[in-house]
């Protein structure tokens, strides 16, 4: 972002470093961040340049010199054992020559640059003790229960004695987010990276985990006591390259982005460091990086073309978000024409127009959008981009909700919102209609033959085969596929119901609370749903209105009058009261911890498949000990948190063996 010399340069200063410091709030708050990273750093640099001419200037609370974090630290920390600071930046071949030619005759490592979130994890005599996040750089925020279940690969124990800390990069796999965005349309990640620092702020990791929102860890190093050590076994190690001389580092930095979007991960850079320990320690630090090291960042693939029309879709929650149609342009390895141009908050930033040409970033699989426009290449006939204050499909007038200035359809009966809730309810994650597409969805929508989700049960092969290019085949998997829906059951039926703040992970701790039928959840008052482990007030109002309006009780009729199965699967519920007895687990809270072992196999069991057990034998779990907490439940490999803080609640512990008996008096093992 170029500096108008209009502007002072003092409430320039001012304006940047505000706007730094929300964007950091932001990131490290929510895990997600309205704008990409390059604008983010021309922000920064921008503000570096005006306080490097104008020290005078920079104000105390400068996020200059100081590890990228937010305003403070939410959940219980941990001060490093030795800094985790951020690392200086290089664009450009001659700073990477500088900073080797610094340090002559050393040897140099040069590692990818993982984007994704950088985490401690230290073990005790061999037992993982800890996660960390970087936090501050000197003080981060544990999350050790939240990755023990979003990280399935991390060990919860090593070969190794004393007092050792992996440092490492937690990432979501591209495969991962396009999977999970995928399965959630209402609530896509914007790209892997948002993703992996999204998933360590969430409050339930086991509905993140659940929901298969997983992630990967990295390791770069690894100390004991403070002193080098070899990655342990069971960690993946960052790709990495041991170079004698500048031209290999050189070399180096070259093969690392020549591969990058061939890998299932994201990378936007490469780190060039010194490789010897006690040579990094001996090089020092500044106030918020090492100096024995730097990150080359790669420039966003990106390409230029013009941005043709604006379009602004209604999602089947009332989002209308921007899309935008521009020449088609080969970037990232494919041909673009849609790009995104995330909110009107950014449109209006970046000043962006019709008619502009702009510059299209594609890093990877992450949706294509307009980093930047030119706005020196216009000639006048470009035209502003005003978000429409009136739904495109049903014409109600748009709400503005958020930071990002989104517009939000709130007419419940916009034509537009009912396709989408048409796809959604035939979706894999709900009814699982496989042989219906959205291509057809859409135009049988349009011809007023699909109105509602229990329309589909009407339909016919006869009805279909009356349009053109529908086969026989195509028609009967379709009408197939429809009826094998039906027995769909209470939970998939409450997530094709898209009922607003209400998750995948809402509609499974509804079947586990003893909800038998939909009609039971209609007729539950909202104190009812806020008793409900990790329902929340808003969640659970949200439930209440949205069953109390005419048109959902209507539709559940009709869709029990289908045959459409509305009430709740052995496979979700809990053991019933007769069976679970007077089981100590029934109707109890449970945290899981530790690692368990399969008593009747020897094999270890995961962690999901215990929670599994013991919601079926009639407790509810949670991912962390409070007050609230009956017992917690613990496998091999403890950490001392949770176990200190159950002894300090009074919570009772209960060993594995304990447990496996008693799942196996209430008949679930």
């Amino acid at each position: 972002m170029a500096f108008n010399r209009g502007v002072d340069i003092g409430e320039r200063i001012a304006e940047l470093t505000v706007e730094v410091k929300r964007l950091n709030d932001l990131y490290y708050g929510t895990g997600d961040s309205p704008l990409p990273d390059a604008d983010y750093d021309a922000l920064k640099d921008e503000l570096a340049a005006l306080v490097a001419g104008h020290p005078e200037l920079e104000p105390a609370d400068s996020p200059l010199g100081k590890v990228n974090a937010p305003a403070e630290l939410t959940g219980p920390t941990v001060r490093h054992a030795r800094p985790m600071l951020s690392l200086a930046k290089a664009t450009g071949e001659e700073q990477i020559r500088t900073f080797c030619e610094r340090f002559g005759g050393q040897v140099f490592r040069v590692l990818e640059k993982l984007d994704g979130l950088s985490l401690s994890v230290v073990y005790v005599n061999g037992r993982l003790d800890y996660a960390a996040t970087r936090g501050t750089g000197t003080v981060g925020e544990l999350v050790t229960d939240k990755v023990r279940q979003v990280i399935p690969g991390l060990p919860v124990e090593i070969e190794a004695a004393g007092r050792v800390e992996v440092r490492g990069e937690a990432v979501m796999l591209r495969s991962v987010w396009a999977a999970y965005n995928e399965a959630h349309p209402d609530r896509t990640l914007t790209n892997p990276r948002s993703g992996a620092a999204g998933t360590l702020v969430l409050k339930d990791p086991a509905a993140a985990a659940e929901a298969k929102r997983l992630l990967r860890f990295f390791a770069f190093g690894a100390d004991r006591d403070g002193a080098a050590l070899e990655i342990p076994v069971g960690f993946e190690p960052v790709s990495q390259f041991v170079c004698a001389s500048v031209e290999e580092v050189l070399g180096a930095i070259e093969e690392i982005g020549g591969r990058r979007d061939g890998l299932d991960y994201d990378i936007d850079g490469a780190v060039v460091r010194l490789h010897e320990p006690a040579a990094f320690d001996a090089a020092g630090f500044n106030s918020a990086e090492p100096r024995g090291a730097i990150a080359f960042k790669y420039p966003p693939e990106e390409k230029l073309t013009k941005l043709l029309s604006v379009e602004w879709p209604v999602g089947k929650i009332g989002r209308v978000p921007p899309r935008a149609r521009v020449a088609p342009v080969f970037v990232g390895g494919v041909t673009v024409e849609n790009i995104t141009l995330h909110n009107p908050r950014l449109i209006r930033e970046r000043d962006l127009r019709i008619g502009d040409t702009v510059a299209v970033v594609r890093r990877g699989d992450v949706i294509p959008f307009a980093g930047r426009s030119l706005p020196e290449e216009r000639d006048g006939t470009e035209v502003e981009i005003v978000p429409p204050a009136h739904c495109p499909s049903c014409g109600s007038e748009l709400e503005v909700r958020g930071t990002g200035e989104e517009r939000w359809c709130v007419n419940l009966q916009c034509p537009a919102q009912a396709t989408r809730r048409l796809m959604h309810w035939a979706s894999r994650q709900a009814a699982d209609m496989e042989g219906v597409g959205d291509v057809w969805i859409e135009k049988l929508a349009e011809d007023g033959v699909l109105k509602r989700r229990s329309d589909f049960y009407d339909l016919t092969a006869e009805r279909l085969l009356a349009y053109e290019r529908m086969g026989e085949v195509s028609a009967k998997n379709m009408v197939d596929s429809i009826a094998s829906s039906k027995g769909m059951g209470l939970r998939r039926a409450l997530i094709g119901l898209a009922i607003p703040m209400a998750s995948d992970g809402t509609a499974k701790r509804l079947c586990l609370a003893g909800y038998e039928r939909v009609e039971d959840v209609a007729a539950a008052t909202a104190e009812d749903l806020v008793a409900i482990r990790d329902i929340g007030p808003k969640a659970a109002a949200s439930v209440v209105a949205f069953f109390a309006r005419t048109d959902v009780e209507e539709e559940i009729i009709r869709l029990r009058e289908r045959g459409v199965d509305l009430d709740v699967l052995d496979e979700d519920r809990p053991l019933d009261a007769a069976a679970a007895g007077d089981s100590p687990l029934k109707g109890r809270s449970a945290v899981i911890t530790g690692a368990f072992t399969d008593p009747r196999s020897g094999a270890k069991i995961s962690r999901p498949d215990v929670t599994r057990l013991v919601e079926h034998a009639g407790a509810t779990t949670a991912s962390s000990v409070s007050a609230n907490t009956d017992y917690l439940l613990a496998g091999a490999n403890l950490g001392a948190s949770k176990t200190g803080k159950a002894e300090k609640l009074g919570v009772t512990i209960v060993q594995q063996d304990d447990l496996w008996q008693w799942l196996a008096d209430a008949g679930v093992l």
